[in-house]
């Protein structure tokens, strides 16, 4: 048992499968945790990058085990906003780097033809450098014509999901949302994408709620140097 008394399977697993792509894979159909104001513990999905998972009424830490469960709960995590606690973040992350607190977002895969190509000459692009700091498998997308720099991430991200991450190229005559749907191409028909998104930045937002994204949670995410 978590130290909230909810059951921890240890390695944040199931079946193969990390517990927060379950949670997020049944909130995109609209089965949400339930409304407890509990939190669970769970490993990290990736190696050096830890985060918490929040729903309404209920989040998930994803920190390592170097950090007891006493310890842990005496920071006061809770699912009505305690979880995300700058406090706890701060304490947790030490002096390592902290990563805004963005709303997640799902959607499915559209199959089909790809309507992006592969960009090799994009991989230094600086969103590509920040995906590959807390993603693994990293691929950049992006329109053929060369002088077009449009960038689409696609990575194994947050649980080990399907993530994307876009920039528009501003001097091009295409809409965020374009570019969004264009990056659901790369991902099978029906399975489940994410994409992490700052409250702030309203246009990309529109963007991927324009391509059928719906938000489900909030993550914030840090590398810890405790």
């Amino acid at each position: 048992m978590d130290p909230s008394g909810q059951p921890d399977d240890g390695a944040g697993l199931m079946d193969g499968v990390h517990l927060i792509a379950e949670v997020l894979s049944k909130a995109s159909g609209g089965d949400f945790p339930a409304v407890d104001g509990g939190w669970q513990r769970v490993a990290p999905w990736r190696d050096g990058v830890e985060g918490v998972v929040a729903f309404t009424g209920h989040a998930y830490l994803a920190v390592d085990d170097d950090v007891s469960d006493g310890t842990l709960g005496s920071l006061g995590p809770d699912g009505f906003g305690g979880a995300s606690n700058p406090r706890l973040v701060s304490r947790l992350a030490g002096t390592g780097w902290i990563d805004a607190l963005d709303i997640v977002l799902v959607a499915r895969g559209l199959g089909g033809e790809p309507a992006l190509v592969p960009r090799s000459d994009l991989r230094n692009h600086p969103r590509a450098e920040h995906a590959t700091s807390v993603r693994s498998a990293v691929t950049t997308f992006g329109y053929a014509a060369p002088d077009d720099r449009t960038l689409v991430t696609l990575s194994t991200g947050l649980g080990g999901m399907p993530e994307v991450g876009v920039e528009t190229d501003a001097s091009k005559d295409r809409s965020g949302t374009d570019v969004v749907r264009d990056a659901l191409t790369l991902v099978d028909e029906g399975e489940v994408v994410v994409a992490a998104c700052a409250p702030g930045n309203a246009r990309a937002l529109r963007a991927f709620l324009g391509a059928g994204f719906e938000p489900v949670a909030s993550v914030q995410l840090w590398r810890p140097e405790r």
